[in-house]
């Protein structure tokens, strides 16, 4: 991939990427965060990487597993910081209540299932396509899909209510 083809590539997938990466992590932050550094290490090895063979799988896995270690280093980290009884940040502004809804729904369903419902449904995926991503067989991908909309569909139907009802009451209706 030549420079321009990179640039081109970053700047018409990087906020899919991230949006991507968000509902698998649950923290916007971390997922921006996380996709820079793959993008970075992407552009070391953009003469090896080829625009039509899907170089956004590559950024989404060096991102997802970027995630999983800076969650793992934050775990120690928060234990740390008990220890010494310390206090906390102060929390960001509230998220879209549809998003914060969507993400909590997620975090329900297992790590496996959570990653292939945002690769078919977000990342627009085909199950085939999504098998070769995760390493799974397609028979396996559609299970977990199976799985994951039987999961996920009463705690979105609820979430929606909810904001539906906080909507009226702030409208007056």
């Amino acid at each position: 991939m030549t420079d321009d083809e990179f640039e081109e590539f970053y700047a018409r997938s990087v906020k899919q990427l991230v949006g991507q990466v968000y509902l698998m992590t649950g923290d916007l932050h971390e997922a921006q965060d996380v996709v820079q550094e793959a993008f970075v290490r992407a552009w070391g090895r953009r003469s090896e990487l080829r625009a039509d063979a899907g170089p956004e799988a590559w950024i989404r896995t060096v991102a997802r597993r970027l995630a999983v270690s800076r969650w793992r280093r934050g775990v120690r980290a928060a234990a740390a910081w008990r220890r010494h009884h310390q206090e906390g940040r102060t929390p960001a502004a509230e998220p879209d209540p549809g998003t914060v809804a969507l993400v909590a729904a997620l975090r329900r369903l297992s790590e496996r299932q959570r990653r292939v419902a945002v690769l078919h449904y977000v990342c627009d995926l085909s199950v085939d396509q999504v098998a070769a991503e995760t390493g799974m067989a397609s028979g396996t991908v559609k299970s977990h899909l199976f799985r994951a909309r039987a999961a996920l569909a009463p705690h979105l139907d609820d979430a929606a209510d909810r904001v539906g009802a906080t909507m009226a009451e702030e409208h007056g209706v």
